[in-house]
């Protein structure tokens, strides 16, 4: 059987029946298909799935039906045409940048991005002829003055890692076309549960499926979701150059989509009763929430979002050393720089996701040695409550 998203089904029914194929088993749960290779009836028959005149799989590669059920599931979730799977969120974003630039072309990105992206646009690519421009995540002239005749891809993170800045996504996205560019959009944080940017006007969608989409912390992956013609570019690059999803990943990744919505709602309702409590205690400077009223864009995430999601940061009073105070005094979280678990995860992003940038790039994306950020799981929220407050009663208010 076979779900088609054109059959006008609700995202939480797609979630659990899209990209359903089943064998001559006929089984009820998808089944993982663990091979590199696939039999030809043929040589006529191999030689035109090699061509592409026929369509079958291959090699395991780029072809492979269990990797083809995780796509066709998350490209249904987030409205897409296609979907392209990755061995991770990093390899999605390299896929989809070295398959749809060249030599000489320009990038627009969003100053607050993750920092392995960050290295990416600002190091790596640059070598490569690909140069990038860095403009504040909520400046909609920044964008637009960023601007050059080689211009060919805009890309945003939102909300941000790890301060939760929002960008306006509909509004990037008429700048971008304005230009005749490409928007990618990084939909790491709110997964297609909380924020669908391909309806916003985005011309693709990054995942890293290593967090939400699987959501247990246990594989990697990522994937490129937009329209079959850029998707089927990506595809392109990865049949050759393999930065390939394996099936065994994918598998898993399948199975947490079906639970990615009950998962999204409780994490993110507890998020934001832990903000809510960050904001109270004395030695706390400032609460990064989308879902708090005193966050910058408070009105933007509810425009955008379904709710503020499951990643809280925060600053406390001080610095490194109380930073770490907080962190090393916990018994309970998990002190590690993952996210998207149903273990709540705490880390500094100064000294960790953001080390190896320079200390004049992260003042400029506003991450401080104060600064710590929260992945919400699904533990007891007064026990986080608890595990923090040990810590935080160490500081000096």
């Amino acid at each position: 059987m076979s779900i088609d998203p054109i059959l006008g089904l609700d995202p939480d029914t797609l979630a659990i029946r899209a990209g359903i194929e089943r064998s001559q088993f006929n089984e009820h749960s998808e089944a993982l298909y663990l091979t590199s290779s696939f039999v030809f009836n043929s040589a006529a028959e191999a030689a035109a799935r090699f061509s592409g005149a026929e369509e079958g799989n291959v090699y395991a590669r780029f072809t492979n039906p269990t990797v083809t059920a995780m796509q066709q599931r998350l490209a249904a979730l987030e409205g897409a045409e296609a979907c392209i799977a990755t061995a991770s969120g990093m390899a999605a974003i390299m896929s989809a940048v070295m398959a749809l630039l060249s030599s000489g072309d320009h990038v627009v990105v969003s100053r607050g991005v993750f920092g392995a992206t960050q290295q990416l646009f600002g190091n790596i690519l640059s070598r490569f002829g690909i140069t990038s421009t860095f403009v504040p995540a909520t400046d909609l002239d920044a964008y637009r003055a960023a601007v050059t005749p080689s211009t060919k891809m805009f890309f945003i993170e939102s909300p941000s890692n790890p301060l939760t800045e929002l960008v306006d996504i509909a509004a990037v996205a008429a700048i971008a076309h304005e230009s005749k560019a490409l928007l990618a959009v990084d939909n790491c944080f709110c997964s297609p549960a909380l924020q669908q940017p391909l309806k916003l006007g985005a011309d693709l969608v990054i995942h890293s499926a290593t967090k939400y989409l699987d959501g247990q912390g246990r594989v990697l992956g990522g994937a490129v979701c937009g329209s079959k013609v850029l998707v089927d570019e990506v595809l392109k690059f990865l049949r050759t150059a393999g930065p390939c999803i394996s099936p065994f990943n994918a598998w898993v990744i399948l199975k947490g989509l079906e639970t990615l919505k009950i998962r999204m709602a409780a994490q993110s309702a507890s998020a934001l009763e832990l903000a809510t409590w960050l904001e109270a205690q004395p030695q706390v400077a400032r609460v990064f929430y989308p879902g708090l009223p005193s966050h910058a864009q408070y009105d933007l995430a509810k425009r955008q979002q379904r709710s503020g999601g499951a990643i809280v940061s925060f600053e406390v009073k001080g610095g490194r050393a109380e930073a770490w105070t907080v962190v090393d005094s916990t018994r309970v979280v998990s002190i590690t720089a993952n996210l998207g678990d149903t273990k709540t995860t705490l880390t500094h992003p100064a000294s960790t996701t953001h080390g190896r940038i320079s200390p004049e790039a992260r003042e400029a994306a506003g991450i401080r040695e104060s600064l710590l950020r929260v992945a919400v799981g699904l533990e007891a929220i007064e026990d986080l409550k608890a595990d923090l407050a040990r810590g935080l009663a160490k500081l000096a208010v």
